[in-house]
């Protein structure tokens, strides 16, 4: 999936999680009807092949709700 493909939902360059462009954030891709997040990889446990986890702050999360109006 190529980026621009994807609506960013959060995080302004220069906010209080960002450094260059960095920020943790998600991503509406509207072709596929899914959220792509982007965050700090979390090793807290094994997941399947094809799989991987990220951390990303609430307030993140909760910023992204807002603009989906859920």
């Amino acid at each position: 999936m190529a980026r621009e493909e994807l609506t960013r939902l959060t995080g302004a360059v220069g906010g209080p999680n960002c450094d260059d462009d960095d920020c943790p954030n998600v991503y509406r891709h509207s072709g596929r009807g899914s959220i792509v997040v982007q965050g700090d990889v979390y090793d807290g446990f094994g997941v399947p092949d094809g799989e991987g986890l990220v951390e990303i702050p609430e307030a993140v999360l909760r910023e992204a709700v807002r603009v989906l109006g859920w």
